[in-house]
């Protein structure tokens, strides 16, 4: 059986969704984030080098990093769903996808969130003051523009079809899940990008996706 070590508020729900998508058997053991730092805890060290969630052990393979996993799981046990006909356009735009989302989109997300937290410390003045002005030119010059761009390259995407792939559901719309939801909470993804609204609530309506919040617990992101 798959066990999925599962940290709270993360990437590892995905995983869960996808195993409800694959209408897999599987375990979860949970980890919770320091209410501090909000970085993973020491204990999942044992599991990864890294230290870090999603990690999947099955049998005698661990496999660590969502688009691993997914690409493992939807290989090993997915006959053939939740990915398009090899040497097809949509398989092309698939593997697009499911690399683009922790490649890409994410990396402006991360830069927003390190700036957020240099503009919030309260370190001393001047300390503060200096880091404040810092963060603020970062995120003014070179991070808001990259998610403007980003979010807006999504959306025209979603314009011209329901799934990242083309028609049909896959692997690579959970996969992309995780950003877009991201963006919601922290960049101020909203209706003034409808394709990219209608998408989260497509997936937040799927049978699977309901399933893995229940056994994944509290996600702030759904």
């Amino acid at each position: 059986m798959v066990v999925v070590h599962h940290l709270n508020n993360s990437r590892s729900q995905r995983v869960l969704w996808l195993l409800e998508e694959l209408e897999l058997p599987y375990e979860v053991k949970r980890y919770e984030r320091d209410s501090k730092t909000m970085l993973a805890p020491p204990a999942l060290l044992a599991i990864h080098p890294l230290g870090k969630s999603p990690v999947i052990v099955d049998g005698d393979v661990t496999v660590a990093e969502s688009g691993a996993i997914i690409e493992y799981l939807v290989d090993k046990y997915g006959a053939g769903r939740l990915i398009p006909p090899a040497g097809s356009r949509e398989r092309l735009r698939y593997t697009y996808w499911l690399h683009y989302a922790e490649g890409s989109a994410m990396t402006p997300l991360l830069f927003k969130l390190v700036f957020d937290r240099i503009a919030a410390n309260p370190a001393p003045w001047p300390v503060s003051a200096i880091a404040r002005r810092i963060a603020a030119t970062v995120t003014r010059s070179f991070v808001t523009p990259n998610l403007t761009r980003q979010l807006d390259y999504v959306e025209a995407e979603l314009g011209s079809q329901a799934w990242f792939a083309g028609a049909q559901f896959t692997a690579a719309d959970v996969q992309m899940s995780f950003p877009l939801e991201i963006a919601v909470s922290r960049a101020g993804l909203d209706a003034g990008r409808p394709n990219s609204i209608a998408f989260l609530e497509r997936i937040h309506g799927r049978d699977a996706y309901r399933r893995a919040l229940e056994r994944g617990g509290k996600y702030d992101y759904s």
